[in-house]
């Protein structure tokens, strides 16, 4: 197993990450810092990080949340704000780490988890895995606007694929549904902010088949081993 694959089953981070980890020389391999990602790790090999031997786990986490406002995506925050671990540390014993991010003031669906492959599959572009966000907007979104953001804009990194966007039922026009599969930063923000359009809350409702059903915001819970499997079969 290479050296990043190793910590992500490990439950340390994702492999992207754990490949940085490892070039910035903070990873110990059979006792000498390791900058290889790509090294291959055996049964006899000791690995540590931060001062700890590692190993893969084989107990798999697989835990969604419905993530609050002014809640960090990160493993940890130099300036001490609240964390999505802070929020879930006293359900699990094992490290998971969420899957892709939402930036501080979404709020909605994420996953975490300590399953390196599974992460890999759900991250990565050519799977399309479909998100839906409800973005509350300073004012209405015109019909123009809604069929340029249908067609696709083009933005500073390319152009942003919507697969749909439509008026949420029985509300004013400026709550808005809008399913993507990109993975990009603050991509739907960016959408909106391109047009002139504030966005005043964004949740995300919908993850690979995932929904909010009965999970309170703030709140976490297992996934199911049917939606385990539906996730793997998905990716």
């Amino acid at each position: 197993m290479r050296l990043n694959k190793y910590l992500a089953h490990s439950g340390i981070c994702s492999r992207r990450k754990a490949a940085e980890l490892i070039k910035d020389g903070l990873v110990f391999f059979n006792g000498k810092i390791e900058r290889n990602p790509a090294i291959l790790v055996s049964r006899t090999d000791k690995v540590k990080y931060k001062g700890k031997v590692i190993k893969p786990s084989r107990n798999y986490i697989y835990l969604l949340l419905n993530k609050p406002k002014n809640t960090i995506t990160t493993m940890s925050d130099e300036k001490g704000r609240k964390t999505v671990l802070d929020i879930v540390e006293s359900k699990v014993q094992e490290r998971i780490y969420p899957v892709g991010r939402l930036d501080r003031n979404t709020t909605g669906l994420l996953l975490l988890t300590n399953d390196g492959g599974l992460t890999k599959r759900l991250s990565h572009p050519r799977y399309k895995v479909t998100k839906i966000y409800h973005a509350s907007l300073d004012k209405k979104l015109t019909a123009e606007h809604m069929q340029a953001i249908e067609k696709g804009l083009q933005l500073e990194d390319g152009v942003a694929e919507v697969d749909s966007i439509e008026y949420v039922k029985g509300k004013a026009k400026t709550e808005v549904g809008i399913t993507i599969h990109m993975g990009k930063n603050r991509i739907v923000r960016r959408i909106f902010e391109s047009l002139g359009y504030v966005v005043v809350k964004l949740d995300r409702v919908y993850y690979g088949g995932l929904t909010k059903k009965d999970l309170p915001r703030g709140w976490s819970r297992f996934l199911t081993k049917q939606e385990v499997i539906m996730l793997k079969h998905f990716s």
